[in-house]
């Protein structure tokens, strides 16, 4: 991993990722937590290497060489075991969420470890769930709208549409809301954005619901650009890619750190350019890290799937694997701009709650990079060293 003091706002970075501390912010911890906490591993010595040391790292996974990282601790696996009781409960029993044969690949996402690195600071299992739901909910509607299940570019505007009054309900007449209502349990993915959206909104504020519904249409924006791109055939020029990215990203997760969080950055400083800009950076790195890890499995997969290392290649006319390390360097550059941009907002507005945000945003992307170098069952990398 490159030095962390490559960054120039190092200094400044630290203190974001401690949190607000002094006079008034204790009161934005978390309070007691509701379950015992793991309990201690053990210090004996480390074995020699060999092959068990060899078989751990295949089932860890191992970071990208040279990507720019922090490593983050196994998150606590009483949260992780409940939260994945749970989602699983809800995806089955709530919303029927996937047939039977596709348990397997459910299980094999991992999003109760996904989330509980992503939100170390969710004061309970329930602030977890309000992410968790809503990231299954958005797997659905990109599987089976998109990709991997039935997914089509043809007739997506219309799928997505309907499935958004999920999250922005529709307000019509007396005679058509029925048939509304009922539009919003005929699939997988409109009953999981329905659900999902409930439980968010009985714990979030007004604010902080409708800045996530926000979120989403720039998150279905991204699809639909995409899905055109592919009706085309046409492969976009880098920076015409990374622009659909900002969309087509990671962004509605991070952007709800506080609610998970069980706090509220106001409406004001949420909407400020500065804080802005250090959320769509944070959700640019943590997509292109998907490109990265995702790039063997979509090699592997039917049709063309367009991501960073592949417009590079063909775009500026490189090798695959010269191309995929070019990616790697953008990815840096994008994480390099996020702490600086988050390490002076701190500086500019020291404000205990804008603090606490941009820690969640810097947690939320490292638990991304670690649940993708972990999960060994869907990633695994390209043999480019």
């Amino acid at each position: 991993m490159p030095d962390p003091g490559l960054s120039p706002a190092l200094s400044s970075l630290e203190r974001i990722l401690r949190g607000p501390t002094g006079l008034g912010t204790s009161g934005l911890y978390p309070v007691r937590r509701e379950e015992p906490p793991a309990p201690p591993t053990s210090e004996e010595p480390a074995e020699p290497a060999g092959s068990d040391d060899a078989a751990a790292e295949a089932a860890e996974g191992r970071p990208i060489p040279g990507l720019y990282h922090h490593p983050v601790g196994e998150p606590d696996p009483v949260r992780v075991e409940e939260v994945s009781r749970r989602i699983k409960d809800w995806a089955v029993e709530e919303v029927e969420l996937f047939p039977e044969e596709w348990e397997g690949q459910f299980d094999g996402f991992s999003v109760g470890r996904y989330m509980v690195a992503c939100h170390p600071d969710a004061p309970t299992v329930d602030h977890l769930l309000i992410a968790t739901r809503l990231m299954v909910a958005e797997n659905a509607v990109d599987d089976c709208y998109c990709e991997d299940h039935g997914g089509s570019p043809i007739g997506l505007g219309g799928r997505l549409l309907l499935a958004h009054t999920a999250l922005d309900p529709l307000h019509t007449t007396v005679d058509y809301q029925p048939q509304w209502a009922e539009s919003l349990h005929a699939d997988a993915p409109r009953r999981a954005y329905r659900s999902a959206m409930e439980y968010l909104v009985q714990q979030s504020t007004p604010s902080q619901a409708d800045r996530f519904r926000h979120d989403m249409a720039r998150l279905h924006l991204g699809y639909l650009a995409e899905a055109a791109w592919a009706e085309t055939d046409h492969v976009p020029e880098v920076w015409e890619y990374l622009a659909m990215r900002q969309f087509n990203n990671f962004r509605p997760c991070p952007t709800i750190t506080d609610t998970v969080g069980g706090y509220e950055l106001p409406a004001d400083l949420h909407a400020q350019p500065a804080m802005q800009r250090v959320i769509a950076l944070a959700g640019n790195a943590t997509t292109i890290v998907n490109d990265l890890y995702s790039y063997t499995k979509e090699l592997n997969s039917p049709g063309r799937h367009l991501n960073l290392p592949v417009v590079i290649a063909e775009r500026e006319e490189l090798s695959e694997r010269d191309a995929y390390l070019k990616a790697v360097e953008v990815h840096n550059d994008l994480m390099h701009a996020f702490e600086d941009a988050a390490a002076d907002l701190a500086a500019a507005c020291p404000i205990p709650n804008v603090v606490r945000f941009l820690h969640g945003v810097a947690s939320w992307v490292d638990g991304n990079h670690y649940w993708h170098q972990t999960n060994t069952y869907r990633y695994s990398l390209p043999d480019f060293w």
